[in-house]
This record gives structure tokens, C-alpha cells and sequence, in this order.
């Protein structure tokens, strides 16, 4: 279409598209043509093909399917993402469909995964293989020891940093420099998705959603790592499965395990002069297991219970007693009206160092323009001078 052209000018499209792009997205007519602001008759009549919809219209359909105006020219529909089998719930959310919110999520992964091996081709040559792989014969704490030693982290980092966000930012930071694309979801109800991951290689990914709390997205970033280190999906749950011998639930199990192995390793917790002097006492107060919680930055008191459970230093009652005590908590803090982040802050979140900075090098080379990466990092020209000087501050 030429700039400036008519609104109301009809646009040929195939009919076949417009149903591809709305089914693709996750959506009944009904609900696609409320969205749009139409009514379902004249839905259907676009994608019968008995009337086409406006230009104007068809930006809307794009605005609501989350696709450019350019799909809607090709000759065909596009091959679109397979169904997702890796993805971390919450307790009781599974669905048996995905929502539109998540598809898109699903989605911009893949792409933005896509580009961003082009964009490292295009300006560093080959991608880097990620230098880790486990097998599930092996045991989770000697997993999570190797994941620490690569990453470079140390107890003492752990302990210095300030609170879950530096320590959620700690951990991510580390997890990308070994090439590996981190990216936050947005608008994903929490009781459907925490997190999943693309497993290929280069250039794997993980993505967390931005609604769970810190310390659970540390939990998730590292519980997809092991499914990346061991080349492998599966449904990711919190929960005990009734058949815990399945070969899925096994995976589950493993990833757990070496998630909780990583952040809070064995001989350390152990030697604590806190868990030392408690000996063999199964109870432990909120104030005991909150301040074992800040020494192991990024591990939440329910992994620090677990990992005591594991080494016998508490029961299985009490354990399964606080944990339930700890949930009521953060489903109550849950319903606490959210903080407000600027969108600098909000598009580096979502894209991750890894990703803005690729993007920003091949705009420095002039190998995309100013448009691209408005488009790929979903942000205002006017608010980049704000990403690189976080971009840099990280550098330096």
C-alpha cells in the first residue's frame, strides 16, 4: 500500500490469511470481533471472502492478532511456532489451551531468537555453542555445581547482593554471558505460564514471566537451564504428579533439584553456623529460615526449607506445613497493586542485555535502521539514549 493512501480503501487480502492470523493468535470469532470492534457477521464475511475489510480495519486485525500489516500480503500463511511441551505453572494452572497472550509470547521468543542469530552472524561470525549438558543419571548436586563453576558465581556474590532484583539480575546477567537469550513475558496471567524455554542450538532461550515474584524467576531461569543442559522438554509443575515414575515427571524432578542444588549448594548450607547449631531440630522459625533466604541470594525460603528437607534437617510435615504457610503469603502479596517502571526499564526487562545489545551493535554498523530496533525492542526512539546508557554502564 502507498503512504498516504485512503483509509477506507478496500484491501485484497486472502480470506485464508485473516483466519490463519486469527486462529494462530488463539482466538474465536466472537472474541476476535469483539477486539476488533466489529460485528461477527462482518468477521466472517472477510474471511469468507465475500467483503474485505478496510485498510484501516486491517490494522486493527494486526494491532489484535500482534502481527505487521505485511503478513497479510503473503501469498500464503507462514509456518507458524510448533505447541510448546517446556513450560513452567503454577500449582493447578494447567490448561489445555494456550491463551492468545501466550501464544504471543511464545511467538516473539522464537523470532526474537531468530534474529538474533542473524544480527551475532552478521557482526561476530558463528554463534557460540553453550558449553553445558547433563544426563539424568547423574546426580543434581554435581549438576548444580557445574552450572555455579561456569557461571562464575560464589557464595560470596550471593551474599552481596541487595535483595531478589539484584539477585534475579545477578543470576540473568551470568546465564546470558554464556549465550543464552533471557526474555521476561508481560502479559501472561501467572496461573497459566512462569516460565519455558527453546532448547535448540545457538543461541538457546528462557523466558520468565515478569509477574512472579524475583526469587521464583531465579528459580525458573534455572530450572529451564537444566532442561537446556539436558536438550530436552517436558511439562514444567510445582506439583507432586500422581505417576512420579514417568519419564516427564522424572525430568521435572531432575530440573528441581538442580535449580535448588545450584543456588543454595550443599557444603555451604551445611556448614552454616545457623543449620550447625540447630542440629537435628526439625523446626525452624520465619525469622531462622528468612535470614539463611539472604545469605543464598535469588533462593526463596521455600527452596532454603527444601534443601534442609533433603539433608534431613527438617520433616516432611513441617516442611509441606511452612510451604503451604508461604504460598498463602504470596498469593496475598500477589493481590498488592503493582510499581510503575519506566519503558526503558520495561523494554531492557523484556528483551534482556543479551538481545538489546546485539540489536544496538548492528545499529551502530548500520545493518538495521532506527525503525528495526523500535521494532525489536518494542520501544520509542526517544527512550534508546536510556538503554544504551544501562547498556554501557553494564559493560564497563
Amino acid at each position: 500500500m502507498e503512504r498516504g493512501m485512503p483509509q477506507y480503501v478496500r484491501a485484497m487480502v486472502e480470506p485464508e490469511l485473516l483466519v490463519w492470523a486469527r486462529k494462530s493468535a488463539g482466538l474465536e470469532i466472537a472474541e476476535a470481533a469483539k477486539k476488533v470492534q466489529v460485528a461477527e457477521e462482518r468477521l466472517f464475511s472477510w474471511e469468507s471472502g465475500t467483503k474485505s475489510p478496510t485498510l484501516k480495519q486491517l490494522r486493527k486485525l494486526g494491532a489484535v492478532y500482534k502481527r505487521p500489516l505485511a503478513v497479510f500480503y503473503l501469498p500464503e500463511p507462514p509456518r507458524d511456532f510448533k505447541p510448546m511441551q517446556d513450560f513452567r505453572r503454577l500449582p493447578g494452572g494447567a490448561q489445555p489451551e494456550y491463551s492468545p497472550e501466550l501464544r504471543y509470547e511464545i511467538r516473539r521468543a522464537y523470532d526474537r531468537r531468530e534474529l538474533a542469530i542473524e544480527m551475532w552472524e552478521a557482526t561476530e561470525g558463528k554463534p557460540p555453542e553453550f558449553p553445558l549438558a547433563a544426563s539424568l543419571d547423574e546426580n543434581p548436586e554435581v549438576v548444580g555445581t557445574r552450572i555455579r563453576e561456569c557461571l562464575c558465581i560464589t557464595y560470596e556474590n550471593q551474599a552481596s547482593w541487595p535483595g531478589a532484583y539484584k539477585s534475579f539480575n545477578g543470576w540473568r546477567n551470568a546465564i546470558e554471558y554464556l549465550g543464552v537469550l533471557v526474555f521476561q513475558a508481560t502479559d501472561v496471567d501467572l496461573s497459566e505460564m512462569r516460565g519455558f524455554s527453546i532448547v535448540q542450538q545457538p543461541l538457546p532461550a528462557v523466558t520468565a514471566n515478569i509477574k512472579d515474584s524475583p526469587r521464583a524467576r531465579t528459580f525458573t531461569l534455572l530450572h529451564e537451564l537444566a532442561h537446556i543442559m539436558l536438550h530436552r522438554g517436558g511439562l514444567c509443575d510445582l506439583e507432586e504428579k500422581a505417576n512420579p515414575n514417568s519419564e516427564d515427571e522424572r525430568m521435572e524432578v531432575f530440573c528441581n533439584m538442580v535449580a535448588g542444588a545450584t543456588l543454595v549448594p550443599a557444603a555451604d548450607l551445611l556448614q552454616e553456623q545457623l543449620v550447625v547449631a540447630k542440629g537435628r531440630n526439625p523446626v525452624w522459625s520465619d525469622d531462622e529460615i528468612q535470614a539463611l533466604s539472604r545469605r543464598y541470594g535469588g533462593a526463596s525460603r521455600e527452596v532454603i526449607l527444601r534443601r534442609l528437607l533433603i539433608f534431613g534437617r527438617t520433616t516432611e510435615a513441617f516442611y509441606r506445613a511452612k510451604r503451604e504457610q508461604f504460598r498463602k503469603e504470596y498469593l496475598a502479596q500477589k493481590k498488592e497493586a503493582p510499581g510503575f517502571a519506566p519503558p526503558d526499564v520495561v523494554a531492557l526487562g523484556r528483551a534482556g542485555r543479551l538481545f538489546a545489545q546485539l540489536v544496538l551493535s548492528n545499529y551502530y554498523l548500520d545493518r538495521v535502521t532506527a525503525s528495526d530496533v523500535s521494532d525489536f525492542l518494542e520501544i520509542r526512539l526517544k527512550h534508546l539514549p536510556k538503554i544504551e546508557a544501562e547498556l554501557q554502564a553494564h559493560l564497563s
